[in-house]
């Protein structure tokens, strides 16, 4: 796409201006912005099929671990399973996945034909009025299929009046974690949820190329941030955050609450996702503003990509998450960093685990034992951080296979091509 050197100006003196600059920068861009367009139309949603299986497969589990059913509350865990998009509250929807037939959903009278219009899979729905127990209708569920007795796994994120009100309502039944049957389940992701977090990526990639060439100097971080919202929503992604950190914001993992302007010789972080079709990205990128890299620039942006390569080539199949991360503080010590977690260096994880959320199990942390698996998707991330002067951050996701990792996106080849 070419790029008028008009619009550049446009843009430069919408970043001028003292007041509404993020409103006037995206009126300036927008010609360019219209001549974006979708590419995620080969996204294939989650099917019926898909759906099911994690279910039959999450049974299978439970049966193992003589688990008799496990418990979710709205949230992402909750579409995985069962389709089901809904909002926590104080009024109490559930799902309970038993270990031997059909799944039940159990939601409020009034809001039972909004919960059906996305439940994905076979399913009793069970209601309760205002003035009713919800959690009577849970251990009502539990009795009918005779699992009543056996261990309840709560989803980790269940609220505690939800598991405490469940297990009132089911005396003497023992409550314990489904991270073994949640986690486990959903930690391996399969080849159409595989095939979702790289078109993610790819908007992701495609908004950075188009944002960067229209940075302006005078520009605020969130003025930056968003054009690239503005790109991903062109290029069909749902935006999940566009974070650009100025100088020595970038020292500051997630930012700063001071408002900096862009200029010639800054370093600018940004860490920038999206999602499609429920599934997300999650890429960093560094470079200088309009001007050469100083020496130190150049040095630690060098280093941080020589930490995503070590990162990469340590994740094999087999090898214990927090591994990872041990290799890489290994080398960074080694070049006068840290050691372990202080500044300047690395002062958080290696990578996270990536899915539906954009922070999941498991991360590259040290003493994380989990075995590294096909299917698994992470983040490498291996940021070093000088506070007071900047910071850089290299991020790029890959997923694992039987051959080992393999890349969501490509990382940069230098601070002078940093998308």
């Amino acid at each position: 796409m070419s790029y008028s050197p008009s619009r550049r100006d446009l843009i430069r003196t919408a970043a001028a201006l003292p007041l509404l600059s993020t409103a006037a920068i995206l009126r300036a861009a927008e010609p360019d912005l219209s001549a974006l367009s979708p590419i995620t139309a080969a996204a294939k949603p989650i099917d019926r099929a898909e759906h099911e299986s994690r279910v039959a497969r999450a049974q299978s589990a439970m049966k193992t671990l003589g688990i008799g059913s496990i418990l979710i509350e709205p949230g992402s865990s909750m579409t995985y399973f069962t389709g089901v998009r809904w909002r926590r509250s104080e009024r109490t929807t559930v799902a309970i996945i038993p270990a031997e037939g059909e799944a039940c959903i159990v939601t409020p009278f009034f809001e039972e034909p909004s919960v059906r219009q996305t439940l994905a899979i076979p399913a009793e729905v069970r209601v309760w009025q205002e003035d009713e127990c919800p959690f009577a209708v849970v251990a009502g569920f539990v009795r009918n299929r005779s699992v009543a007795g056996r261990p309840i796994g709560i989803e980790e994120t269940v609220r505690f009046f939800v598991e405490d009100g469940v297990a009132r309502a089911l005396p003497g039944t023992r409550m314990i974690k489904a991270d073994p049957v949640v986690r486990g389940i959903r930690m391996i992701k399969t080849a159409p949820e595989l095939a979702l977090m790289q078109l993610a990526t790819d908007v992701t990639i495609a908004a950075y190329r188009w944002t960067h060439q229209r940075v302006e100097s005078g520009m605020t971080g969130s003025e930056i941030g968003a054009l690239m919202t503005a790109a991903t929503e062109k290029l069909g992604g749902e935006p999940e955050f566009s974070m650009a950190l100025i100088g020595p914001a970038a020292a500051l993992p997630h930012g700063s609450r001071e408002v900096a302007k862009l200029a010639k010789g800054d370093m600018l972080l940004m860490d920038c996702g999206c999602a499609v079709g429920g599934y997300q990205s999650d890429v960093s990128r560094t470079w200088v503003h309009r001007r050469a890299a100083s020496k130190e620039q150049r040095t630690v942006w060098n280093h941080v990509a020589e930490g995503q390569r070590i990162a990469f080539t340590a994740a094999r199949i087999g090898a214990p998450a927090g591994s990872i991360d041990d290799a890489v503080r290994r080398r960074y010590a080694a070049l006068g960093y840290g050691p372990g977690y202080r500044l300047p260096g690395l002062s958080h994880r290696t990578g996270h685990g990536i899915g539906m959320d954009g922070h999941e199990p498991v991360n590259f942390v040290h003493g994380e034992a989990t075995p590294l698996a096909a299917g698994m998707c992470f983040s490498n991330e291996p940021g070093l951080y000088l506070p007071g002067e900047f910071g850089v951050r290299l991020e790029d996701c890959f997923h694992m296979t039987a051959a080992g990792p393999r890349w969501f996106s490509e990382p940069p080849r230098s601070i002078d091509s940093p998308v």
